[in-house]
């Protein structure tokens, strides 16, 4: 039986840092919301708040937030694998580290995979899959692209530790360049294909600040915050990137797919920001009412995530269903409907987690590693991170039909992707298993 949020609330220790919980609440909230209210539903399809009204797009400047989640997930990744190393300084703890980080992350991906796997399914089989269902059944699966570059800050976690425990902000320095290299080629050179490179090392240079923050050798976070702000503005003013800091429907370069050196000065504007905000960020958390609420968000927070935009899409069904007008986007009438949409949405997404938040609870196990089995976890993480990111860009449709996404130059299909992420985690359970301690 697990323990209710005011029970594990009044169990945190003095020591823990309130406020990297607080942030990774925060922040996929913030994702979250922004979905809500940047979808923009018509008759004619779906498409995008900011792509309507240009003018909010300077907005995601505050409210893209991804980079601020995963520079948390790299403090705790610092954190969780140094644990480890100190309690077992005579084996190879990678098996037990991934799977120990990926169980609360993988656990609710494999359920949200199945069940939209076994609804597409029926559907197409019935004869449906196209127009509206067609788009919501590709449109679900998109927020798993997150799942799958957090995957690898977790795999890469022990090299780039390494890295950072012998060179600090020099190993950050290097994914930086390496970041500019590659858009350099992109854009000057026109080197094809390049640019999928800096998937790995835009967020892996983001991560690397949370092993930073990790070490307390974030020391000036209003210089960074000024870095940040300042490059990011420099390259969008005099160079080929977008405005927006989120992806737009029909743009030919974006900020985010693949990410950018643009978006790499946004993450460190945003970390020097909450830094900056860190005095009373942590005092705020410290109330107790504040901190039973951020615990019980954080054990449900992965969930919901997952399944927030199935929740608006299900608002926006059940609209068309009553026969409820679409309003045009950002028209006045549009705009007062927003609240009572997002309230719905949130509403069915609380719904949702309550039936599916058991996927979420933590499985604790005192384990001991055995040997030879971080070869076997490497490569369960690697098939799992390749299906989950090859389903997040071909959707759960066309699953009878064959339809491919093209992922690292190789065609995948919904079927392949789903076979991949279930027989990578999988392999990661049984390796990172190891014995009772």
């Amino acid at each position: 039986m697990g323990f209710s949020a005011r029970e594990l609330a009044a169990a945190t220790p003095g020591s823990r840092d309130r406020y990297i919980d607080l942030l990774r609440v925060a922040s996929l909230a913030t994702v979250v919301a922004g979905h809500w209210l940047m979808a923009a539903v018509t008759d004619d399809g779906i498409g995008n708040l900011l792509a309507v009204v240009p003018e909010l797009q300077l907005l995601t400047w505050a409210l893209q937030v991804m980079p601020v989640f995963f520079f948390v997930g790299g403090f705790s990744h610092a954190l969780s694998y140094r644990s480890l190393r100190r309690r077992h300084p005579d084996r190879s703890v990678y098996s037990v580290f991934l799977r120990g980080r990926l169980q609360r992350l993988l656990r609710p991906t494999m359920a949200f995979v199945l069940v939209w796997g076994a609804a597409a399914l029926v559907v197409q089989l019935l004869g449906g899959g196209g127009g509206m269902t067609g788009v919501a059944l590709r449109l679900v699966a998109q927020p798993l692209w997150f799942i799958g570059i957090y995957l690898a800050m977790v795999a890469f976690t022990p090299p780039l530790l390494k890295l950072h425990e012998r060179f600090g902000w020099g190993a950050f320095g290097a994914l930086l360049g390496a970041a500019a290299a590659v858009d350099v080629l992109r854009f000057a050179a026109h080197v094809p294909f390049v640019e999928f490179l800096n998937f790995a090392f835009v967020w892996l240079a983001v991560h690397q600040l949370g092993f930073l923050r990790a070490d307390g050798r974030i020391r000036m976070p209003a210089a960074l915050a000024a870095a940040g702000l300042a490059g990011a503005a420099a390259l969008v003013a005099f160079g080929p990137y977008p405005l927006s800091m989120v992806g737009m429907p029909g743009e030919k370069i974006s900020n985010m797919a693949p990410p950018t050196l643009a978006l790499l000065f946004h993450g460190l504007w945003l970390v020097g920001a909450v830094e900056l905000l860190k005095g009373p960020g942590g005092r705020f958390v410290r109330r107790a009412r504040v901190w039973r609420g951020v615990v019980a968000a954080n054990g449900v927070a992965m969930t919901a995530f997952l399944w927030h935009l199935t929740a608006m899409l299900g608002v926006y069904g059940a609209m068309i269903a009553a026969g409820l007008p679409l309003r045009a986007p950002a028209s006045a009438a549009w705009w007062v409907q927003t609240p009572l949409r997002i309230a719905a949405a949130a509403g069915l997404t609380a719904l949702l987690v309550a039936a599916f938040r058991r996927f979420e609870r933590p499985v604790r196990s005192a384990v001991t590693p055995v040997p030879g089995t971080g070869p076997i976890a490497a490569a369960g993480i690697t098939l799992c991170l390749f299906g989950i990111l090859g389903l997040s860009m071909v959707g759960f449709g066309g699953l009878l039909e064959g339809r491919t996404a093209m992922l690292v130059a190789v065609h995948v299909s919904a079927p392949a992707a789903v076979a991949m992420a279930l027989g990578g985690w999988l392999l990661v359970e049984r390796a990172g298993r190891g014995t009772r301690a």
